[in-house]
């Protein structure tokens, strides 16, 4: 949370662009005379706690605190003694900080104290900032906030910011990071530029097509720019939804025959007892699910029944949920017993599982397949004995954990392709939102094609650019913003 205010503060004096500037009386009413302060680091004892406020009073809230001292210089720590303003009792030795609007993270004047990390501290100091006139406690995310009410982030770059806070892989941080620094956003700008390009030479052409000055060719040069424009589009809505998965993780069904070790496997991969291990086939009978780093890599990895004709109706159950699964899943682990590949259960598995594994999923995407050979600590030194024709697998042993780098690098490699590589490449949507504005530019460039009217062609590109605002946050509605920000924490 700290990195991301301070990547932010380098940029906090820049000029906002055009098109991803959303400007309203949200923005007034944020700085219409309320100053807020919160707890902005974690909750709970620490060496340093970071209280923060922001709006026209903090300047008052940070003399009140350290009378009769002046203002510290602009964006320069100093020590200095906390004491509350009522009774003059010390509260704490801490470094503050003064921020002076526009020049700071949310455009409004803020002040941040960095205080030791009690709870009693941070408790004395939080009522002290309660007591002066003019400050209230923030809301969830109301400091974010208030920085996209003044220009200072669009939307794409809130999100990215939320997205860097919630992120638990380094995968998800490099994606963050990514949008955070306003790579989508400056996509986005740089679409909206092409359309208006194009918009205006539209609009010349209807306005002065009489002209005998008018460039020629001007109308091509519009076709041209929209049709570059939708093949750029379209190769970012066929990118198979890689960042939604990269931010709610990607789903991974380990499968296989019973007493193949599938629970085994996921307790190693997930380094937790998720799944009971025993000898007795059938002892999962239900899928069991747990998101795990993998790799790098955010995943949701279930635990399934061993696929066979089920024992009893409960068994029978979890059979069926298990090809369920499945169907719904991203990456198959499929699990064989390599020291009985000849066993009519193992035979049956690559006939029904692992050999169609390839094909299309229930959606529409290709599914992955991964084929894991366990057991190997089983096998002869001359390895798996006589076998069906088997694809490409990896060989591993749960039990000695021989084999296992092998396996999570070949996991690396299959979810950067299931959920994109971060670190290159073009930006990834990572949100239904972005694809939503990206369908509905395209689908206004469509009509923009078939129009025969010019008016109606030129009304169609303002509907196309609409879209990419509404990305970037331009005219976007109070209810999807309220749902974005409420995905901070209290002094975020």
């Amino acid at each position: 949370m700290r990195w991301g205010l301070w990547t932010l503060a380098a940029r906090a004096a820049r000029g906002p662009c055009s098109l991803c500037t959303r400007q309203s009386s949200a923005a007034q009413g944020l700085g219409s005379g309320a100053t807020i302060f919160a707890l902005s680091s974690g909750q709970g004892r620490c060496g340093i706690a970071v209280i923060r406020t922001s709006g026209p009073s903090s300047s008052h809230a940070l003399r009140s605190l350290t009378a009769p001292r002046d203002l510290p210089p602009a964006r320069s720590a100093r020590l200095r003694l906390l004491s509350d303003p009522r009774s003059g009792e010390p509260l704490d030795r801490a470094l503050v900080l003064w921020f002076p609007g526009p020049h700071s993270f949310t455009g409004e004047d803020c002040v941040e104290l960095h205080v030791h990390g009690g709870p009693a501290v941070v408790s004395g100091v939080l009522q002290a900032l309660g007591s002066v006139p003019g400050l209230r406690p923030a809301e969830a995310g109301e400091f974010t906030r208030r920085a996209f009410a003044h220009g200072k982030l669009n939307l794409t770059e809130v999100e990215g910011l939320a997205d860097l806070i919630h992120a638990e892989t380094e995968a998800q941080r490099r994606q963050a990071l990514r949008q955070l620094d306003g790579e989508l956003g400056q996509l986005c700008c740089d679409w909206a530029e092409t359309l208006t390009k194009a918009l205006a030479h539209v609009e010349a052409y209807i306005d002065f097509g009489e002209d005998d000055n008018l460039e020629e060719g001007v109308l091509e040069q519009a076709d041209s720019k929209v049709r570059a424009l939708e093949v750029a589009l379209d190769t970012h809505l066929r990118d198979a939804r890689r960042g939604q998965r990269l931010r709610s993780g990607a789903h991974v069904v380990v499968t296989g025959p019973p007493n193949a070790g599938k629970s085994s496997l996921v307790n190693l991969l997930s380094r937790k007892p998720v799944s009971i291990v025993s000898p007795e086939p059938g002892t999962t009978r239900d899928v069991l699910e747990t998101p795990v780093d993998l790799a790098g890599f955010p995943a949701l990895l279930s635990d399934t029944a061993g696929l066979r004709d089920g024992v009893g109706p409960v068994e029978q159950e979890g059979v069926r949920r298990a090809r369920e699964r499945l169907e719904q899943a991203d990456l198959i682990v499929a699990v064989l017993d390599a020291s009985d590949l000849a066993s009519p259960s193992s035979r049956n598995f690559l006939d029904t599982v692992v050999v169609p594994g390839g094909g299309q999923s229930s959606g529409g995407s290709t599914q992955r397949l991964l084929l894991v050979l366990n057991k190997s600590d089983l096998l002869p030194p001359q390895g798996p004995g006589p076998c069906p024709a088997l694809p490409p697998h990896l060989l591993l042993s749960c039990l000695t954990g021989e084999g296992l780098d092998g396996l999570l690098e070949t996991l690396k490699t299959e979810l950067a392709a299931v959920c994109g590589d971060p670190s290159t490449g073009p930006p990834l949507l990572t949100r239904a939102r972005h694809r939503h504005h990206l369908q509905g530019c395209l689908d206004a460039l469509s009509h923009y094609k078939g129009a025969e009217d010019l008016a109606l062609a030129a009304e169609a590109l303002r509907v196309a650019r609409r879209h990419l605002a509404h990305l970037a946050g331009g005219g976007g509605t109070e209810e999807i913003l309220d749902v974005i920000f409420r995905d901070f924490c209290v002094g975020k």
